[in-house]
């Protein structure tokens, strides 16, 4: 009788033991609920992703918008200091808004990876992938960090950034006193509540100085936060500016569906 090859030896080992964790430590989808294989490593179900929905094409060069025969009207929610901005997807359709409430509000960390990995995907124009210079992402202010535990976009920012090779300069931005949530405010409160909210401090102003940085948030809606956000940048030396969200709010009259 012919023996079995010891080559298969590791191999089946290492199956048992990986069907022994799928048993002993199933894991679950943190949208969904629905038990994964342990051995998958995402903590969002295949399932999951493909019901987000991508904002379609075409889209507007510079704003990243989707765009029909009329002119963008999207655009207009950037100011001149900043060059491009990008999202991944819509939030408000699909299960966008869900994956990044599983980040920020239920604290599952590993979900960034998966955010990061498809906001990598998202092309801007040569210029900007050429010259950014580094990821600088939203931040809390001291009493919403210490509620939270953690700057989700932080997070999100670090998981990008070796997959775009771009350094994350976390003490190039830093946020005042605790303004109110923007997600109940109308369009024009929005930009009062954070006005003025941003600042670079005096050790950080050198090296910002002539980069072309990357704002790295978790969801845009009107662009109240990031504009705040670039505007302190600007201000302080930095040479342009460019967004890169995972999730963009929809408008009226947006084509949710390609």
């Amino acid at each position: 009788m012919e023996r079995p090859s010891r080559g298969h030896g590791p191999s089946l080992i290492a199956a048992a033991l990986e069907a022994a964790a799928d048993f002993f430590l199933p894991v679950c989808c943190a949208v969904c609920e629905r038990l994964m294989p342990a051995s998958q490593g995402n903590i969002v179900c295949g399932h999951c992703w493909t019901l987000v929905r991508e904002l379609p094409f075409p889209r507007c060069a510079r704003c990243g918008h989707p765009v029909t025969t009329h002119a963008c009207r999207w655009c207009s929610l950037l100011p001149p200091f900043v060059r491009s901005a990008r999202s991944y997807c819509w939030i408000g359709a699909g299960t966008g808004k869900d994956i990044v409430h599983a980040l920020k509000y239920d604290g599952w960390t590993r979900v960034a990876d998966g955010m990061a990995e498809r906001m990598s995907r998202t092309s801007f124009p040569p210029d900007v992938t050429l010259e950014r210079t580094a990821l600088v992402p939203i931040p809390l202010s001291r009493a919403r960090f210490r509620g939270r535990g953690f700057n989700q976009t932080e997070i999100m920012a670090r998981a990008l950034s070796p997959l775009w090779q771009t350094p994350v300069w976390n003490d190039a931005l830093v946020r005042g006193s605790s303004t109110r949530s923007q997600t109940q405010l109308t369009p024009g409160e929005r930009l009062g509540n954070v006005a003025g909210a941003f600042s670079v401090p005096a050790n950080s102003r050198e090296t910002i100085f002539g980069a072309h940085l990357i704002l790295i948030d978790d969801v845009v809606t009107t662009g109240a936060t990031l504009r705040a956000a670039a505007a302190a940048l600007f201000a302080a030396g930095a040479r342009t500016v460019s967004y890169m969200t995972f999730g963009r709010a929809p408008a009226s009259g947006d084509r949710l569906i390609p």
